[in-house]
C-alpha cells in the first residue's frame, strides 16, 4: 500500500480528512499524559501534511505555527492547537466563524486567517476557496493570499479564501482533493512537475492528456481543470500579449482572462460574480418574492394562502405540519410573475436554460410528473406510427407504455442475464450493432429511429456511452439516442462518472467532430475495411463514423428526485440535438400531452434549487456518496460476522469478464488505484457505479422482499429495488458516516439473531436454514428472454428482427370478447405450448422484483416465460390475476390479421 502522505488515493484522504486530525490529536494528547512522545506526533502530522496544503485552513501559517510548537517541545500547547483545527475540521466552524487566538500568546497572536465577520453583516455568508495557481516563489504566497484578503467588503455576498500552489499537478491535486475550491486563478508560466510523490495521479495524467508537460500553459491547465470539474470558473492572468491570448480558440474553456494583476478588484469581483450566477434561483428567489406579498385570490385553488387550512378547527394539524410557506407559495395563477411550466419565457425559462449550462445541455425541461412522464415526452416528440425504436427489454415501464401510445414498433434486445440474482445487466454492444446490420441488410434502415437504453440500470451497470453512439453512427448517422438515467443524475459531477453519461459522452463527440482528425481516422478506418466490408468485420471492429455525416442527437432524462435534493417525481429532460427545431413543436405538443396544467409550485422551485447545490458543492457532495459506498462495501466484505451471511457485489459479479477490457475486477480487489478505476470508465464496455451497492441477503436466509420489508420495519432502514436474493442499497448525497454506523449495527444484530438460533434450535434449524438458503441462492428460475411477436402483429417487419406493433395488441385487449383466461398451471397451457395454437399475450405482465416486464402484448409466450412465472415466489405481479390466470389474446381473433400480415411482407 503506499505511504500515507503520498497523493496515491486522494479521495479516500479526503472523507478521511477530519479522522487523520483526530488521531494525531490523539497522539498530542499522550504526549501530554506522558504516555506517548512527540515523534508519534510527527509521525502522525505527517501523513495529512500534504493535503492540507491543498486547502485553506488550517493553512500554511497555522501549520507553520503548529510545527514550531513541536519543535519547542510545547506538549500542550500543540495539543491545544491540534484539537482546535480537528473541531474547526470536523464542524466546518472554520467558514463561518472568525479565527481567534486561545492559545494564550497575547504577544505572538495567531494570524488573522478568516474574518468573516465583518461589521454589518450575517457571518453565515456562503464561504468557498479560490485556487490561485501561481509562479511566484512561496515565501510570497502570504503576501499574494493578504492582498486578496484585503479586497473583502460588507458588500460582498460570499467570502473566500485563497489556496496557492505552483505547479500544474498540484493544481490538479488540490482541484480533486478540496471540494471547496469554486473558482481558479490561473498564472502563465507555471511549472509542470508536483515536488510530491504523485505516480497515481501521474498514470491518470497519462493515460488521459499523453505528453502533458510539454505543454504545460496556462490555457491547457485550465481546459484540463474544467474538463475535471465543470463547476469551476476558471480565470486566466498573463502578462504577455493578452488580446492573442483571448483570441485562442482554446481560451473557451476560461471565465475570463486578465493581464496580469493590473485589475486585482476586478478579478476578486469577477470571482464573486460568477458565484452569484450559479447562486442564482430565478424561480425560487421570484416563489420566495411572491409568498412575501399580500394576495388575494380568486381562483380554483382555495389552498392558496392557508387561509382554508389555519382557521379550521379541523385541518389545522396539517398546516402546523408544513409551516404557513407552503401554502403562501401556492397559486393556480401562472402571471404576476410566476411563469408557465407549459410554456415558460419568464423566470422558469430562464431556470431551465440555467440548468442546461450546468448539466452540459442545449436546452433542459422540468417535468414534474417523474422520469415515467418525461420519457413518454420524449419517445412521443421523435417517434411516429411505425417507426422503429431499438429499445432494451428490462427497461422501466414508462419506454414500453410510450411506444404503445404512440405507435413506435420496439425492436427488443436482451441484457446479458445474471442468472443467480435474478436480474439482468445492460444491452451488449454486439447485439445492437446486430439490431442495426439486420436492419441495414433488409433494407429497412431508415425507418429506425430511435435506441433506447437505460443508463445507469437499477444495479448500476453504466455503458460506454460515446462507443455506443459512435458506433451506431457509423452504421445510421441519423440515428437518435435516449439514454434513461433516472437513477444516476448526480453522476454530472464526478469525472469518474461524467463521461459514462448521455450528456458527457456528447460533449466529447461533439469535440470530436469539430476535429480534422476525425475525417483522418475516418478515412483510414474505410481504407482498412475495404469497400465492401463483411458483417463480421463490422460486427469485431470499433467502427469509426463519417464524421461530414453525424447528426448528433441526443437525450437524457434524469429523475433530479431520485439523486439530487428536490421533492420527489421532479425530473429533467436534457437535450443535446444539432436538429432540435425540427422537432420542437412537436417536443411542446408532448409537453401539452403529459404535463399537468397545475404543476407544483414548490416542486419547480426543488428543481431550480437542487441545480444550485450541485452546480456549488456537487462536487464534494458525490465524492462523499461514492466514499461512504465504497467503506460500506469494505466493511460488509471484511466484517468476520456480517460476511458469513451478507456480501455487497463486485464488478466482476455483476459484469461478465468479457465486457471488462480493462481487466478491472473490482473496487476493494488489494492494490486497485484510482488509475486502474480511470482506465476502466475509458476502456470497459459496461463499468459499475460505485454507489449502487447489491447486497446479497440470500445466504442469510432472506428473499430480496422479505429483508427489506424486515429492515423498514424493524430497524427504520429503508431501500428500493430487491431481487430473488438480494436487496441495492444506494448511497446519496444525503449519506453520512452515521449512516454506514447504523447500517452495520443491523446487519450485526441481524446476524447474531441467526447464529443464536443455529445455538438453540440445533441440527434441524441448520438443516431448514440450509435448504432456505440453497432456494434462494441455487435453485433459481432462468431468465426468460423476449420470444417474439405473433405474425398478426409484425405488418411489414423483416425475416431477421423482432419488431412488433405493439400498440395494436394492447387496444385489442380492451375488448373482453378478443380476450381468453388460462390458469396459469393448467394442463391447457402445457397443450397449446406443444400442439398450439400459440400463446399470445394481451397485457405487460411485470413481477416485482425483478421489475421488467416478460410478457408484453402481443408476444407469443414459450416455456420459458411460463416456467419463469410458475417458479416465482414474489407477491406483485403487475398485469396478472391468479384467481383468472394468464390474459390472451383468443387464437380466432388473430388468424384474419396473420393472413394480412404475411401478405404485408
Amino acid at each position: 500500500m503506499a505511504a500515507p502522505d503520498r497523493i496515491d488515493n486522494f479521495f479516500a484522504m479526503q472523507s478521511a480528512r477530519s479522522d487523520r486530525w483526530r488521531d494525531t490529536l490523539t497522539a498530542a494528547q499522550k504526549w501530554v499524559s506522558g504516555n506517548g512522545s512527540r515523534a508519534a506526533v510527527e509521525d502522525s502530522l505527517g501523513e495529512i501534511s500534504t493535503l492540507e496544503e491543498f486547502h485553506a485552513y488550517p493553512g500554511v501559517r497555522l501549520m507553520s505555527r503548529l510545527r514550531e510548537k513541536i519543535a519547542a517541545g510545547d506538549a500542550g500547547a500543540t495539543a491545544e492547537l491540534i484539537s482546535r483545527f480537528s473541531n474547526a475540521i470536523l464542524t466546518k466552524s472554520y467558514s463561518h466563524q472568525a479565527e481567534t487566538d486561545q492559545a494564550s500568546e497575547s504577544a505572538d497572536a495567531l494570524p488573522e486567517l478568516l474574518p468573516s465577520v465583518i461589521a454589518g453583516r450575517d457571518a453565515r455568508r456562503p464561504y468557498f476557496e479560490v485556487l490561485l495557481v501561481t509562479p511566484q516563489p512561496a515565501s510570497r504566497w502570504a503576501a499574494l493570499s493578504a492582498e486578496f484578503r484585503r479586497l473583502r467588503r460588507v458588500e460582498d455576498s460570499f467570502i473566500y479564501e485563497p489556496v496557492i500552489v505552483g505547479s500544474f499537478e498540484d493544481a490538479l491535486c488540490a482541484a480533486i482533493v478540496n471540494p471547496q475550491i469554486l473558482a481558479v486563478i490561473v498564472a502563465e508560466g507555471v511549472p509542470f512537475r508536483s515536488s510530491h510523490d504523485a505516480p497515481v495521479l501521474r498514470r491518470i495524467l497519462d493515460q488521459t492528456m499523453g505528453a502533458l508537460a510539454a505543454d504545460a500553459s496556462a490555457l491547457r491547465l485550465a481546459g484540463i481543470l474544467k474538463n475535471l470539474r465543470p463547476d469551476l470558473d476558471i480565470y486566466v492572468t498573463t502578462d504577455r500579449a493578452v488580446e492573442k491570448l483571448a483570441s485562442d480558440p482554446a481560451a473557451a474553456c476560461a471565465t475570463r482572462i486578465f493581464y496580469a494583476v493590473e485589475e486585482l478588484l476586478e478579478l476578486h469581483l469577477a470571482v464573486l460574480e460568477g458565484i452569484q450566477k450559479r447562486f442564482e434561483t430565478p424561480f425560487f428567489d421570484n416563489l420566495k418574492r411572491y409568498a412575501q406579498r399580500p394576495i388575494g385570490t380568486f381562483h380554483a385553488l382555495p389552498i392558496a394562502r392557508g387561509k382554508s387550512v389555519f382557521q379550521s378547527e379541523w385541518i389545522r394539524d396539517m398546516g402546523e405540519f408544513y409551516g404557513i410557506n407552503l401554502f403562501l407559495a401556492e397559486s393556480s395563477a401562472t402571471t404576476g410573475g410566476l411563469d408557465s411550466l407549459l410554456e415558460p419565457t419568464g423566470n422558469i425559462k430562464k431556470a431551465q436554460d440555467m440548468a442546461a449550462r450546468a448539466f452540459g445541455a442545449d436546452h433542459v425541461f422540468f417535468v414534474t410528473n417523474g422520469t415515467s412522464t418525461s420519457n413518454k415526452m420524449v419517445v412521443q416528440a421523435l417517434v411516429a406510427p411505425g417507426d422503429i425504436v431499438i429499445v432494451d427489454r428490462n427497461c422501466h415501464k414508462s419506454h414500453h407504455y410510450g411506444l404503445v401510445l404512440n405507435g413506435g414498433q420496439p425492436l427488443y434486445v436482451e441484457a446479458f442475464p445474471l442468472t443467480q440474482y435474478s436480474m439482468y445487466g445492460a444491452v451488449p454492444l454486439q447485439s445492437i450493432k446486430k439490431a442495426l446490420l439486420d436492419l441495414r441488410d433488409e433494407g429497412r434502415l431508415d425507418r429506425l429511429r430511435l435506441l433506447d437504453l437505460t443508463n445507469c440500470t437499477f444495479d448500476g451497470h453504466m455503458y460506454n456511452t460515446r462507443r455506443v453512439m459512435e458506433e451506431c453512427l457509423a452504421i445510421k448517422p441519423d440515428l437518435i439516442f435516449l439514454w434513461d438515467e433516472a437513477w444516476s443524475g448526480f453522476a454530472r459531477w464526478s469525472p469518474f462518472l461524467r463521461p459514462r453519461t448521455g450528456m458527457g459522452a456528447a460533449a466529447a463527440i461533439e469535440s470530436w467532430l469539430q476535429d480534422p482528425a476525425s475525417v483522418a481516422a475516418y478515412e483510414k478506418q474505410q481504407k482498412d475495411l475495404g469497400p465492401k466490408p463483411s458483417r463480421e468485420k463490422l460486427m469485431t471492429t470499433r467502427l469509426v463514423p463519417d464524421p461530414r455525416k453525424v447528426r448528433l442527437r441526443v437525450y437524457q432524462t434524469n429523475s433530479t428526485h431520485k439523486s439530487m435534493s428536490a421533492i420527489r417525481q421532479g425530473s429533467m429532460v436534457l437535450v443535446k440535438d444539432v436538429d432540435f427545431g425540427s422537432v420542437e413543436s412537436q417536443f411542446h405538443e408532448a409537453i401539452f400531452t403529459h404535463a399537468s396544467t397545475s404543476p407544483n409550485q414548490q416542486l419547480i422551485a426543488s428543481l431550480d434549487v437542487a441545480r444550485r447545490q450541485m452546480e456549488l458543492e456537487g462536487y464534494g457532495l458525490v465524492m462523499n456518496a461514492i466514499s461512504v459506498a465504497l467503506k460500506i462495501r469494505a466493511i460488509v466484505n471484511s466484517h468476520p460476522v456480517i460476511s458469513k451471511y451478507f456480501k455487497v457485489l463486485g464488478a466482476d459479479e455483476l459484469i461478465p469478464e468479457a465486457f471488462r477490457q480493462s481487466g478491472f475486477v473490482d473496487y476493494l480487489v488489494p492494490g486497485t488505484t484510482w488509475g486502474d478505476i480511470v482506465k476502466a470508465m475509458r476502456e470497459d464496455e459496461f463499468y459499475l457505479d460505485p454507489t449502487r451497492m447489491t447486497l446479497v441477503c440470500g445466504n442469510a436466509g432472506f428473499d430480496g422482499t422479505q429483508f427489506k420489508s424486515l429492515l423498514a420495519s424493524r430497524f427504520n432502514i429503508q431501500v428500493n429495488k430487491t431481487s430473488r436474493n438480494s436487496v441495492l442499497l444506494q448511497s446519496n448525497i444525503n449519506n453520512t458516516r452515521s449512516d454506514i454506523a447504523h447500517l452495520v449495527r443491523v446487519l450485526v444484530e441481524i446476524c447474531g439473531e441467526i447464529e443464536e438460533r443455529f445455538a438453540t434450535g440445533g441440527e434441524g434449524e441448520r438443516k431448514g436454514f440450509a435448504a432456505r438458503t440453497k432456494s434462494l441462492m441455487h435453485d433459481v428460475p432462468d431468465l426468460p428472454n423476449f420470444s417474439r411477436f405473433h405474425d398478426a402483429f409484425r405488418g411489414n417487419a423483416g425475416k431477421h428482427t423482432n419488431e412488433g406493433d405493439m400498440r395494436t395488441a394492447f387496444f385489442m385487449a380492451y375488448d373482453e370478447s378478443s380476450c381468453e383466461y388460462i390458469p396459469l398451471n393448467s394442463p391447457e397451457i402445457n397443450k397449446r405450448l406443444e400442439k398450439g395454437p400459440d400463446l399470445v399475450s394481451a397485457n405487460f405482465v411485470i413481477p416485482y422484483p425483478p421489475g421488467f416486464p416478460i410478457m408484453v402484448p402481443g408476444q407469443v409466450l414459450t416455456q420459458d416465460a411460463i416456467g419463469f412465472m410458475r417458479k416465482l415466489d414474489v407477491k406483485e405481479i403487475h398485469g396478472y390475476e391468479s384467481a383468472k390466470g394468464l390474459k390472451l389474446i383468443r387464437p380466432e381473433k388473430l388468424r384474419g390479421k396473420s393472413a394480412a400480415s404475411r401478405a404485408a411482407q
